[in-house]
């Protein structure tokens, strides 16, 4: 009944041909977890877009108005009489500020200012101003490591958000690699059942042919189906596996639905490369190349321009405050304008504002944290370094073992089909029997198996070596956007 349940089964429909490189470009297109972080790069770049814009220029003018009523008695008070004056003021400015990196504000305006006042019976009065004023930190809030600070982590950032790219762009083209490798396998997995099962259906016909003649038992009959009837399930557990590795591919190239009838890929055979190992070497390469390291180096950036800021927030705050420039005072607009054009009256002031903090409670706690976390970092960067000679060592280490491992795995494949061979004649001559025949052929199946996850785990460890260097990028030679 077996035999026959699987050759009533429907041949499955080829499917497109889908090659590793074909998968690779897929995912770098499609990949849904590579497609957030990339939303990381222009937010990076936005933020250090405001970071710099702290030191954009801008216009700034206004106007107000202010109106009192005011009493005066002026000696009408005697008399009963007490009247009411009424005082206006209306101001205009308009200018350019902003401020300098070297912790400098400034603005670069004029202004003008109309009084008008009952008790003289409304005159205007007009004071233009036109000139610059300044205020340059002198302690606290001096120096580009005070005014930089979130620049610096801003453009930190930014490269820090291009690493983290990379580093997805790396983990999804490895994954892609190891997914179409782990589907090469499941599919020799299944061919190797499927080979199985149809050497102990030709023992079965075999064994019926000589029953016929009277050459052997009905027991070695019995025996071959009962072989023929178990090896249906490992045809049907690897079958299920293909569609579930071909599954797990196609996820990782994007797509979002995995039906049961669409039809499976058509895969081109990969074989692991040749890779030269030299253990100092690829230490290095990695320490270069692999972007979660440079990622922790570009965070100890932002911690010591957090801690320079932090140093110099702790001195005392002194100002120096200063302007200059020219008045004009007249009873019209134009006419005060004009004395400020001509620079009849110079105006100019200068002085220190000095603030000095009780205790330094805040800055000396904000210092000590930003040294500390710089410190943690720098200590972190060294396990890190340990963890990378140590990840760059096991692949290698795997690499080699799984070369060794294919190696022995096909000598022992062609002994063993040498040793079914043998078998197979040693029983057509009445030597050997069923059982035998099928303990061979089943030994030849496992060593078969073993072949293919040799090769499977030796691509696999070729994969993930890149990975760990930091070089996979290179090998599929892939080249990112705006590299």
């Amino acid at each position: 009944m077996s035999l026959a349940l699987a050759a009533a089964a429907p041949a499955q429909e080829a499917g497109p041909v889908l090659t590793l490189d074909d998968a690779i470009r897929l995912a770098l297109q499609r990949n849904k977890n590579l497609h957030v972080v990339s939303f990381e790069r222009p937010i990076s770049r936005a933020n250090l877009l405001v970071a710099r814009g702290q030191f954009d220029p801008a216009i700034v003018g206004g106007r107000t108005t202010s109106f009192s009523p005011e009493e005066y008695t002026l000696g009408l008070a005697q008399v009963g009489l007490v009247p009411l004056y009424h005082y206006r003021q209306d101001s205009y400015s308009l200018g350019l500020s902003g401020q300098l990196p070297l912790g400098t504000t400034y603005q670069v305006y004029e202004s003008a200012t109309n009084d008008r006042f009952s008790y003289y019976g409304y005159p205007s009065d007009f004071q233009a101003f036109g000139g610059v004023q300044v205020t340059q930190h002198l302690l606290k809030g001096f120096g580009l490591d005070a005014n930089l600070a979130q620049v610096r982590i801003a453009k930190a950032n930014r490269a820090i958000s291009d690493c983290d790219y990379r580093q997805s762009a790396i983990n999804t083209v490895t994954n892609v690699a190891i997914a179409y490798s782990n589907l090469q396998f499941a599919h020799d997995a299944l061919d190797v059942a499927r080979r199985t099962r149809e050497l102990a259906a030709q023992l079965l016909s075999d064994n019926e042919k000589n029953y016929k003649v009277g050459s052997i038992s009905q027991s070695d009959v019995i025996q071959a189906r009962s072989q023929v009837a178990a090896l249906e399930e490992p045809v049907l557990v690897y079958e299920r596996s293909v569609r579930d590795a071909e599954n797990s591919l196609r996820e990782l190239i994007g797509e979002d639905m995995f039906l049961e009838d669409k039809p499976l890929f058509a895969l081109v055979p990969v074989e692991a490369p040749e890779v030269t190992i030299d253990r100092r070497a690829d230490l290095a390469l990695a320490l270069q190349r692999r972007p979660d390291y440079q990622t922790a180096r570009l965070g100890i950036v932002q911690n010591r321009a957090t801690e320079a800021a932090a140093r110099n927030a702790i001195l005392p705050q002194v100002d120096f405050v200063g302007g200059y420039g020219y008045n004009g005072f007249a009873s019209t607009l134009s006419a005060s304008r004009q004395q400020v054009d001509q620079r009849d009256n110079l105006s100019y002031s200068a002085g220190l504002q000095v603030t000095i903090p009780l205790t330094f409670a805040v800055g000396r706690g904000t210092l000590r944290a930003a040294r500390l976390t710089r410190e943690k970092a720098e200590a972190d960067l060294r396990r890190l370094e340990a963890d990378i000679a140590l990840a760059v060592a096991t692949a290698e280490g795997q690499m080699e073992t799984t070369r060794k491992r294919v190696i022995a795995d096909e000598a022992a494949f062609a002994l063993a089909n040498k040793a079914l061979e043998a078998e197979e004649k040693k029983k057509r001559a009445g030597a050997s029997t069923t059982l035998a025949v099928e303990q061979v052929q089943q030994n030849l199946a496992s060593i078969e198996f073993n072949v293919s996850a040799a090769h499977a785990s030796e691509r696999q460890a070729v994969a993930t070596y890149y990975q760990q260097l930091g070089t996979t990028l290179e090998h599929y030679k892939v080249r990112l956007a705006d590299e």
